[in-house]
């Protein structure tokens, strides 16, 4: 029989608690929602208003994954759901504005991806993200290279950036930026990719897979309106239960082997105890600065 709970007034039936999604950890979808419920807080400030792509991975990372935008069959009707315009036309997609709603979004086993701007106001984006890739064998320890690199640049045009790792293999830079435009965001995002390979022997700025092997690819594209990025917190469909963790820039300067920078679900709370939510300050308005 499939438990049923209420959170915040509603009943979630919460199915297949004791489900292995890990194999390498043991780690169980009970275990999955009990991350995502003692995660809530910080979770929730970061999916807040921005429209949700899941990606699910509903037998663990070895088995299917698949990105939806749009609102799954059987989506419950109080979940809050926001217009977004696309090419083919206007859609709609859900916002996770409450506990209620994360926590059935978390029951169907998701990775949160977001974009960097609101559904009260599409294509205007009020954050600016970098996600540093390695290609092996480049490792997120070249990446802290290039991030705080990247760091020094962005402070010479006045932007502050932090740092999370992206819960894979590498790092996401993440920047408060006045409303703008995201394909101007985007622009400058591209100069500043061109600016690091042209500073750094092994980075570059191109897609091509051919010419990452070794080196940091600085993904500057991911500012497209269209685009999402991985939500501060959101667990990934890896072989261990990996988050995309808030780090310290002292993390990353010390960083001289890959595994001290990879956060499992068990590593957040003690994490949040300690530093609380390392990306907070994205959330002041006086830290939102014009581009250049």
């Amino acid at each position: 029989m499939t438990p049923v709970t209420e959170v915040e007034g509603r009943r979630l039936a919460l199915s297949n608690l004791e489900k292995v999604l890990y194999p390498a950890t043991g780690f169980t979808k009970g275990e999955l929602l009990h991350y995502y419920a003692t995660t809530a807080e910080p979770l929730l400030a970061h999916l807040r208003d921005r429209p949700l792509s899941f990606l699910r991975f509903p037998d663990g990372p070895d088995g299917q994954l698949f990105f939806a935008k749009n609102p799954p069959p059987g989506t419950p009707d109080w979940v809050e759901t926001a217009e977004v315009p696309r090419t083919d036309g206007p859609t709609r997609q859900i916002v996770v504005q409450d506990m209620a709603t994360l926590m059935w979004a978390a029951n169907l086993v998701t990775e949160f991806h977001t974009p960097q701007w609101r559904a009260q106001t599409p294509g205007l984006a009020d954050r600016l993200v970098l996600d540093l890739d390695p290609g092996p064998p480049a490792t997120v320890v070249d990446c802290c290279a290039v991030a705080l690199w990247l760091r020094e640049r962005l402070a010479e045009d006045g932007i502050e950036a932090y740092a999370k790792t992206s819960g894979s293999k590498g790092l996401h830079l993440l920047a408060a930026v006045e409303p703008t435009p995201s394909d101007l965001v985007t622009a400058y995002a591209k100069e500043l990719a061109v600016a690091a390979e042209r500073a750094l022997p092994r980075v570059t700025h191109r897609m091509k897979r051919s010419l990452r092997p070794g080196k940091v690819f600085v993904d500057f594209s991911q500012n497209a309106a269209k685009k999402t990025t991985a939500t501060p917190y959101t667990l990934r469909a890896r072989p261990e239960p990996t988050v995309s963790a808030p780090v310290t820039w002292e993390e990353v300067a010390a960083c001289g082997d890959p595994g001290t920078l990879t956060f499992r679900a068990s590593d957040i709370a003690p994490r949040l105890q300690d530093y609380g939510d390392l990306l907070d300050p994205l959330f002041d308005p006086a830290q939102a600065r014009p581009l250049p």
